[in-house]
């Protein structure tokens, strides 16, 4: 055994021996006492992996018990006063351990006893620490182990062979759930029931599935001109449940040549981005206790904290460029029908300063940067489509078949009546969109000028390859011209519901915003700056698109489903409009061409023209779709140099002759 193994066997000893001891000891004063003793019995609960309870792991954090939970920033405020949200952070950190156990990274489950044995030890003193040496603690830790964290998860997202939930997969019995609780996830009951429904599927129904999959994934290859031929890895994202068809995929990309990388969703603040979860995950157990817990980095979120992380990116990347060069993207397995969240803001959860906003801003802009500079765009791809989970209701088999059918609908014939809608579109100067009833949208899309329109077109004819299921047509606006309102009575983003969300465009960009969910206008603003603007003061509009997928609206419809319904399909089901970077954000002199040989010129904007001068001005890093459900439509017009105008569509159907067919769905 090497020297470093032997320290850090004596380390793991040592820090587990005195954390046995904690619970007979009183030198830390109520209420602390009780904050230490708690989190030191769930530390040793998570020590056990494997041999605990899998509800045992995740309890304290359940919704039943959040509201006396540590990890509930409100409670440890209360309990613990100025030092509740600091310790309530750490508390989130310290959950990181279960991971840590079920892979067997022991230099991971050490550091995260230590950090919670250092703060025992401080108030363990005579006196105090004050709030602030706290917080100094905690920042130490995630500083001190930043490149180390880094590193990790670059080198998780790029190698096969530290894909540990590929071995699971591969080896597992899938008939028997019980291999869901080796994940060292939460597994709750839609993984169950998934996992279960799955298993009693035909064999040939579950291939079905996985070809459409992996064949989208090569076909966004073909249609962009991009080189598969150069790609050995692709990246697989799931949440558990889906194993099995899972395992499927990852036989045909195998065929394919491609090795599937399988990392973990991020569960370290120094990996993780809010609330978002990307990788492979359990549902999570409370999704409250991950939205308190979206803003910890405010604790330690300053210039040294962002230059220290995009040069550790740099270096980690730069270790790895040859693995960075022969990874060919994402592979995405999204799912809808999880119970509505609404998430709950609270006083005791601080916000980012606007000094923190530019900082997390610049962060997230100088990441994504990096990673394209290693993982080039105009060399990858991606593709991602959607399945329902239990949790839907009742009609869930019935709805489940019903989305395999329409993940798999051919794409010919959208093909053509697509190309029907671009040609009218591309008689426009501007588009004018409209809704009825409750919607109050009026915005008017200002198109890029089109100089050769024999050869040159503003809009791809989206068919199902990267995006699946079939159906859209977009295009990134102009933005000046660009004006107007958006409005949509609801809609899930993420994940969150909106409820009345509107959006005032000038010139491109988002002037004004609000929603209803909360009585005082301020707490509704907030909430969309967090989760829409992504703490940015403004964004562009990046895309328009039409969504012509009516089978999916009518599917929806019939099972009441509407709002359930993932962007990957809603944005199918209604004209759409994208606020961030465009469709083609860091791809844009990579040509794009229609099947009719037309190449697509509108694939930027007056912002992202910056891109060669001011990268930070020129992108967002974000990217997020709000749909207007054609039940909610007025009326899309294209409207003409000399002011004529063309309608594609009224009252909620298709008018322009040659687009007649996608009502039929609508009708039934």
């Amino acid at each position: 055994m090497n020297r470093e193994r032997v320290v850090m066997n004596e380390r793991y000893e040592l820090a587990v021996g005195r954390l046995a001891e904690l619970a007979d000891e009183t030198i830390v004063p109520e209420p602390f006492r009780d904050f230490f003793v708690r989190t030191a019995d769930f530390l040793m609960t998570a020590l056990r992996g494997a041999e605990a309870d899998n509800r045992a792991l995740y309890e304290d954090i359940l919704p039943d018990n959040y509201g006396a939970s540590y990890g509930n920033p409100a409670y440890a405020v209360e309990k613990l006063g100025d030092y509740g949200f600091c310790l309530s952070a750490v508390y989130a950190e310290l959950r990181g351990i279960i991971p840590c156990v079920f892979e067997g990274d022991d230099e991971g489950t050490v550091v995260l006893l230590e950090l919670f044995l250092q703060l025992y030890g401080a108030f363990s003193d005579e006196a105090l620490p004050t709030p602030h040496a706290v917080r100094e603690i905690f920042r130490s830790y995630v500083c001190d182990y930043l490149a180390d964290h880094v590193e990790a998860r670059i080198a998780a997202s790029l190698d096969p062979k530290l894909s540990f939930a590929a071995a699971i997969i591969d080896g597992a019995d899938l008939s028997d759930t019980a291999y869901l609780c080796r994940f060292g996830e939460y597994v709750s009951e839609n993984a169950i029931r998934t996992a279960e429904y799955l298993a009693a599927l035909p064999e040939s129904v579950i291939d079905e599935a996985a070809a459409v999959m992996t064949e989208g994934y090569r076909t966004g290859f073909i249609k962009a001109g991009k080189p598969l031929e150069k790609k050995k890895t692709v990246s697989l994202r799931f949440e558990l449940g889906f194993e099995r068809l899972i395992r499927a995929v990852m036989r045909r990309f195998r065929a394919m040549g491609l090795e599937p990388v399988l990392t973990r969703a991020a569960f370290r603040l120094n990996d993780r981005k809010q609330a978002l979860r990307i990788g492979y995950y359990g549902a999570g157990p409370n999704r409250q206790f991950d939205y308190d817990h979206r803003n910890d980095l405010t604790l330690v979120l300053d210039k040294d904290y962002v230059s220290a992380r995009l040069r550790d990116a740099r270096s980690a990347y730069e270790a790895r460029k040859e693995a960075a060069a022969v990874f060919g993207g994402p592979a995405c397995l999204d799912t809808f029908g999880e119970v509505p969240f609404e998430p709950v803001n609270k006083p005791e959860v601080p916000e980012l300063t606007e000094r923190q906003q530019k900082l997390y801003t610049e962060l997230t802009g100088g990441m994504a940067e990096i990673t394209n500079r290693y993982i080039r765009g105009e060399e990858r791809s991606f593709t991602i489509m959607a399945l329902p989970l239990p949790s839907i209701g009742a009609d869930f088999p019935a709805i489940f078949r019903e989305t395999m059918v329409l993940n798999a609908l051919p794409s010919a014939d959208y093909e053509t009546i697509q190309q029907t809608l671009i040609e009218a579109l591309d008689r426009g100067q501007t588009v004018r969109v409209t809704g009825r009833g409750a919607n109050k949208t009026d915005l008017t899309i200002a198109l890029h000028k089109l100089d050769d329109p024999r050869r040159q077109t503003n809009f791809e004819n989206c068919t199902a390859d990267v995006n699946i299921p079939v159906g859209e047509v977009f295009t990134s606006p102009v933005l000046k011209g660009t004006n107007g309102t958006l409005h949509v009575t609801q809609v899930y983003l993420e994940g969150l519901y909106f409820r009345d969300l509107t959006l005032r465009i000038e010139d491109g960009m988002i002037t004004d915003y609000g929603c209803a969910n909360y009585d005082s206008r301020e707490a509704g603003r907030a909430f969309i700056k967090d989760n829409i603007l992504y703490r940015h003061e403004t964004l562009p509009m990046g895309e328009f698109a039409i969504g012509t997928n009516t089978t999916a609206y009518a599917m929806a419809r019939r099972f009441g489903i509407e709002a359930c319904l993932p962007i990957l399909i809603a944005e199918k089901t209604g004209p759409h409009f994208a606020f961030g970077d465009t469709c083609y954000s860091h791809e844009e002199a990579v040509p794009v061409f229609n099947a009719d040989g037309r190449e697509v010129i509108a694939r930027e904007n007056e912002r992202s023209a910056l891109r060669e001068k001011d990268p930070g001005a020129a992108f967002f890093n974000c990217h997020t779709d709000i749909t207007i459900p054609y039940d909610e439509l007025g009326a899309i017009e294209v409207v003409s140099d000399d002011g004529s105008r063309i309608t594609l569509i009224r009252d909620g159907r298709f008018v322009l002759p040659g687009t007649e067919a996608l009502n039929r769905p609508l009708s039934d």
